[in-house]
């Protein structure tokens, strides 16, 4: 009987796709239309992403014994698929064993599971809490051999944590390391990645393949960007950021019996201010089409949060989808009129007006005998705010359009948005944008459409909704900056606050006036109620409301530096 010979050239299918949290039936059948694609392409192997069959992350599902049986079954079913003797499969999946529930891969080839590995390192922290429902792997995990080549599979968190996963694939033999991630976006994560994936290759001296799930999840966006490190730390291809791609690369065994990638893709990564609007653009994409939505109404203000809500739901649904609304009062302004009709006629989206003066009057004629002897202020202000949600919600209940909401990171964080107001709706595509950020993802817009998008090219926000003061338009002559301090000032005390916990005398050393520093971290903290009770919306800094700050509602610390 000959010796099996180990194979010199290895062709390796990247297969970053998005897949559904929950339709275990729908991702078993793109991870088998990946294999076909890979196939043709002449692949040895696809690699699949982390969980790739229960969709990342699967959250409390992993707690339904039904669903982890049925993730277990495709598993099974893709693994005997490979009897056909083409490539060979790397797919995530949790499993079930004696030692709990892990976050699992399976690698199979020949028609049978020839390995299975557990995740060590289950991270804990900012939008991760797997050690909620998963037990981490027993045992270090040793290197699987596929066709004669020891492959490392450290999972995702595994290459990031100090628990050596990456050394000891090393020292048991491990010719390469094959990383299946869940990795959310993030501004600016994948610098942070290739440094994490260098600093492995460094340790371990072996070439990293990083492969990343694509596709928003609720608030995640993840962003796909998968890579490969080679052992002289250069790199060796690049994929797309936010795009469904199966690519194949070649491997090559040189002399010395190291691995070397010699062909793949070498995309462009976007510049930061492309990647944050495209990450807004997937998330609010997948969230209605995954949820089943068939279209999108949006309450148009003539504003500049409104405008790129807009603009962003015409490039990921396309401007069909879209029904814009304006909601007029005696406040709102004949430039605001003109500015929201402007909007929509660049975007090409249908525009309604429907004036809001009888429901207003109503709600103060019905409350003139509780509020007599009491002044005009806020609260009648707010009624404007409500009447407008209560109409966008009609409009949604009549016609099973989603509301899509439209506050600002600034607004969400010192609470300038009203309950049962403009906080009505389901989604939230700029709800982690602070308003600088806005306005620059608005100007960039105007400049750029990005890949992908349905929507128009050329100014789509017209230029006065940028240039003019922004303003709530609920009483005369109101503008922001009455109540707030300048948006630059804010922007920047509240990102020390929220992204960086500083401390106020930190905030002050900065520059800011200490008075102000106090007052907006009251209102950051007074707000919380409101913010537990918003729409999910898309996450884009290093820190989003929610996910990975979990304030306490009922707080009465105040730093008092």
């Amino acid at each position: 009987m000959m010796a099996h010979h180990a194979p010199d050239i290895l062709r390796i299918a990247i297969a970053q796709m998005n897949p559904t949290v929950g339709d275990v039936a729908g991702n078993l059948a793109k991870a088998r239309e990946a294999r076909a694609d890979a196939a043709r392409q002449g692949a040895d192997l696809v690699l699949f992403t982390e969980l790739f069959i229960a969709g990342y992350p699967p959250e409390d599902l992993v707690l339904k014994p039904a669903f982890l049986a049925a993730c277990e079954k495709a598993a099974a079913d893709i693994a005997r698929d490979t009897a056909d003797g083409g490539p060979g499969v790397i797919i995530g999946t949790p499993l079930k064993r004696k030692s709990g529930v892990h976050n699992s891969i399976i690698v199979a080839d020949g028609g049978r599971i020839i390995g299975e590995r557990f995740k060590v390192d289950l991270p804990n922290y900012g939008e991760f809490d797997e050690k909620r429902v998963f037990q981490a792997g027993p045992d270090m995990p040793g290197p699987v051999n596929f066709r004669g080549v020891r492959l490392g599979i450290p999972i995702c968190e595994d290459i990031w944590g100090e628990h050596g996963v990456c050394e000891t694939l090393a020292e048991s033999g491990a010719e390469m390391l094959l990383v299946p991630n869940g990795s959310p976006y993030y501004r600016g994560k994948m610098d942070v990645r290739q440094q994490v994936v260098i600093r492995q290759v460094i340790e371990s001296g072996l070439p990293m393949l990083w492969a990343n799930q694509l596709g928003g999840q609720d608030e995640l966006i993840f962003d796909g960007a998968s890579f490969a490190i080679n052992a002289d730390k250069s790199l060796a291809f690049q994929m797309s950021q936010f795009e469904d791609a199966v690519a194949v690369t070649t491997w090559k065994r040189d002399d010395e019996n190291e691995w070397r990638c010699v062909d793949g893709p070498m995309s462009k990564l976007p510049d930061h201010e492309e990647a944050d609007y495209r990450a807004c653009m997937l998330g609010l994409r997948d969230y209605v089409n995954k949820n089943g939505f068939k279209n999108v109404v949006i309450g148009l203000s003539g504003g500049i949060d409104s405008a790129i809500c807009a603009a962003l739901a015409v490039d990921a649904l396309g401007e069909e989808r879209l029904r814009a609304v304006m909601m007029p009062y005696k406040y709102t302004s004949g430039e605001s009129l003109k500015d929201a009709e402007d909007c929509a006629r660049a975007l090409g989206c249908r525009y309604d007006i429907v004036p809001i003066q009888e429901p207003v009057e109503g709600f103060a004629h019905t409350l003139t005998q509780l509020f007599e002897g009491t002044k005009e202020g806020i609260t009648e202000e707010n009624l404007q705010s409500r009447a407008r949600g209560t109409i966008l919600m009609a409009i949604s209940n009549k016609f099973g359009s989603m509301v899509v909401t439209t506050g600002n990171k600034s607004e969400m964080s010192v609470g300038y948005a009203t309950l049962y107001g403009d906080m009505n709706g389901g989604f939230n595509p700029i709800k982690d944008l602070y308003k600088m950020q806005v306005y620059a993802l608005s100007r960039w817009r105007n400049d750029h459409v990005p890949p992908g998008a349905l929507g128009p090219s050329g100014e789509v926000i017209p230029r006065n909704i940028i240039d003019k003061a922004p303003s709530a338009e609920l009483r005369p002559n109101q503008t922001d900056q009455d109540s707030l301090p300048p948006y630059p000032v804010l922007d920047d005390i509240l990102e020390c606050l929220v992204e960086n916990e500083m401390g106020v005398d930190d905030i002050v050393a900065r520059g800011h006036d200490r008075d102000t520093v106090h007052r907006i971290e009251h209102l950051l903290y007074v707000a919380e109620y409101k913010r537990r009770q918003a729409a999910p919306g898309v996450k884009i800094t290093r820190k989003n409301f929610g996910r990975d700050r979990r304030y306490p509602i009922t707080n009465k610390f105040r730093d008092r530096g």
